[in-house]
């Protein structure tokens, strides 16, 4: 008769396999290595860049890469497939998590969900006007949308490094502001800086939207049908003008909260098949005729234990922290400085203008913002947000970087210019990287001590 095999009966090369995996899962779970990973990735490109190898950091991010299929080619730099493809990913992610919260979390409520997106137009408001007080000259003036900009990926990857102790309605308030405040910079960006939106490409989106909604429809449970209509959606953004990264969040928003239905809950048919696989011979035997039918179920039915919003962000997760983030971070941190001339009043102020803005306008607009509204009785905090919560979302939304630098691209068609308001994005969002850190260290210690009291009492 066979005999089980126990742990400590398996070949020791196996043994050590399993330990050096069930490591690196531990490993990869930990929140604050993300964020480490991220400003490394941040650190190696920005002196890359600014060394004697700097045109090879250049010249990489604009090696074409190309699909095609026949005679039809796409061809764009592999910067834009991080940015504009990998990048997607993430926000699909972050479209889930939203998502999650809307359904039964802090955005669940019309008075909490209707805060984030307040706090983000303060957060707009504020730093554009800050900006034009300092310059008010015609030419400098056109960058006023320049600090208006929050760059989410950084934003989300200093707020990792402070671990699981922050509370989770703190991220994802921030991620709700982060995601309007995108919105609001694709709104300014084509009805300022370009010759407006492409209906075109809108019609292409909602065909995808319509190509989701109808798998959804006839209970299509499994993520991969949905990478055609997802790219439909890309593409239709793209063309429409819209930063096509937005679609990750409209696919996430779409993602299903529940399961797709079966006839008998997913657990009792799990239960139900091992119990039939235990009694029959079908395994012993190795029969696959007999076991392809149940083996089906037993495939679906784990598959719907969770829902599909939390089944695909959790598998996408790892990919995104450790991989999609940091290549994005190697692919845009790397701002050159070289061209920098701070003899000119016009590119001083520019700089000064931007860095203060980033550093002092976004927080002081999103909590202004933000008061203004629970003050009023208009609105109320989510649970476990204090104001010392909404403190350290107004400062690490002064990251500003890749959004305010492509926005300054826009902006700025004097070389000299565009260098100091590089200078003055990257100053802006380093200081508020640092200091929106340094609080959040100082509120964790005193949500520690809170904690430690009130078990104590």
């Amino acid at each position: 008769m066979d005999q089980q095999l126990n742990h400590s009966d398996l070949p020791r090369a196996q043994k050590l396999a399993e330990r050096a995996f069930a490591t690196l899962l531990r490993f990869l779970h930990v929140e604050a290595l993300s964020g480490i990973i991220l400003l490394v990735a941040s650190a190696i490109a920005l002196i890359w860049a600014n060394s004697t190898f700097g045109h090879s950091y250049v010249a990489l991010w604009h090696l074409p890469l190309s699909i095609g299929i026949g005679d039809f080619s796409f061809s764009k730099s592999l910067h834009f497939w991080i940015n504009d493809g990998l990048m997607t990913v993430f926000f699909l992610v972050v479209g889930m998590e939203i998502r999650r919260e809307m359904h039964e979390g802090a955005l669940s409520k019309f008075d909490e969900a209707i805060l984030p997106v307040i706090a983000a137009a303060g957060g707009v408001i504020a730093p554009a006007l800050i900006y034009l007080s300092i310059n008010a000259d015609p030419m400098r003036s056109h960058g006023w949308a320049v600090p208006t900009a929050t760059d989410i990926a950084f934003a989300v990857g200093v707020l990792a490094l402070l671990g699981r102790t922050i509370p989770a309605n703190v991220r994802i308030f921030l991620l709700a502001l982060a995601i309007i405040d995108d919105v609001i910079a694709v709104l300014i960006i084509a009805f300022v800086y370009s010759g407006g939106l492409q209906p075109t490409g809108f019609m292409i989106a909602a065909l995808g939207i319509l190509m989701v909604l109808g798998l959804q429809r006839i209970g299509v449970g499994s993520a991969y049908p949905y990478i055609l209509p997802g790219a439909v959606v890309w593409a239709g953004f793209l063309i429409a003008g819209v930063h096509p990264t937005l679609a990750g969040v409209v696919l996430g928003l779409l993602t299903p909260v529940r399961s797709v239905p079966m006839r008998a809950p997913p657990v009792d048919v799990v239960s139900r098949i091992a119990e039939e696989l235990r009694s029959g011979d079908a395994v012993a035997t190795k029969d696959m005729h007999r076991l392809e039918r149940p083996l089906r179920l037993l495939r679906l039915a784990r598959r719907e234990i969770l829902p599909p919003v939390v089944r695909v962000q959790t598998a996408l997760h790892p990919w995104v922290a450790f991989v999609i983030m940091p290549l994005f971070a190697l692919a845009n941190a790397g701002v050159g400085l070289a061209g920098v001339d701070l003899s000119n009043n016009d590119a001083r102020f520019v700089m000064l203008g931007i860095g203060i803005a980033l550093v002092v306008g976004k927080p002081i607009g999103i909590i202004m913002a933000t008061w203004f509204m629970v003050r009023l009785g208009w609105s109320r905090l989510p649970q476990g947000v204090s104001w010392g919560g909404i403190c350290l979302i107004g400062l690490l939304a002064g990251i500003g970087f890749t959004m305010s630098i492509f926005i300054a691209m826009l902006a700025f068609t004097d070389e000299g210019l565009l260098s100091s308001a590089k200078l003055g994005v990257l100053l802006g969002s380093v200081l508020s990287a640092v200091t929106g850190t340094a609080w959040g260290f100082f509120y964790v210690r005193r949500l520690r001590h809170t904690s430690e009291a009130a078990s104590n009492s």
